[in-house]
């Protein structure tokens, strides 16, 4: 039996890393990692609790395949648990593919950094263990530097998710000012079509009256002579 440990501080808010741990597959660092389902979700006094199988492609040895098989897709489950009011996510994942054989039980844990709180504390646990097959200590350490291998890309991906977050929001703040710009101008624009308009019903008007009182002062005229 193998144990791993790591911790990591991220110079951002709790709230920040939980969302992009959410967020963090797929990646361009992680490309093992194909895809996650949810099995289950559910919300437990203010609680949020998932259960999700994550896929993945690991890629041993042919002398390791010779002696636990070989697989296209590799499975293994998640369980998490998001507590927003006391800042903590933690999640714990156990293959389930090759299981006759290989255990791996990794736990991960989000916090509040504890002489920060504006930083994150990342901490990781996995616990190896090979039974059943020939050179099983190997094996152990292999697997132990494929997770702590892994455990960095899943850093970068994080800072990377992050780095996204900050695009989408000035994306909408820039989308919000173009919105904002086009209603200006539209409401302008509107403005003075209705002041065009009014102008020109109001010279219209001055017309017509002007074209009445000559009328009325050419039949005063008229009336006039035919009376003299």
């Amino acid at each position: 039996m193998k144990i791993w440990t790591s911790e990591h501080t991220f110079n951002h808010p709790w709230e920040t890393v939980a969302q992009a741990a959410w967020r963090k597959y797929p990646n361009p660092m992680n490309p093992a990692v194909i895809g996650t389902d949810v099995v289950e979700r559910k919300v437990v006094d203010g609680v949020l609790h998932t259960h999700r199988l994550v896929s993945s492609k690991w890629f041993f040895p042919r002398w390791a395949q010779a002696l636990i098989g070989t697989a296209k897709i590799c499975y293994a489950s998640e369980i998490s648990e998001v507590n927003p009011i006391q800042r903590q996510m933690t999640l714990k994942t156990t293959n389930l593919t090759f299981c006759h054989y290989i255990a791996v039980d990794e736990t991960v844990r989000y916090t509040p950094h504890p002489s920060d709180s504006s930083k994150t504390l990342l901490k990781q646990e996995a616990v190896v263990t090979v039974q059943g097959v020939p050179l099983s200590s190997y094996m152990e350490d292999l697997l132990t530097n494929k997770i702590s291998l892994n455990a960095g890309k899943g850093r970068q991906a994080i800072e990377w998710v992050i780095g996204k977050f900050d695009t989408e929001i000035k994306e909408l703040a820039s989308s919000a000012c173009k919105s904002t710009d086009e209603l200006l101008s539209q409401t302008k624009k509107s403005i003075d079509d209705i002041t065009t308009s009014a102008r020109r019903s109001m010279d219209d008007i001055s017309s017509k009256a002007k074209s009445t009182l000559d009328d009325i002062e050419k039949l005063t005229k008229a009336n006039a002579n035919q009376r003299s």
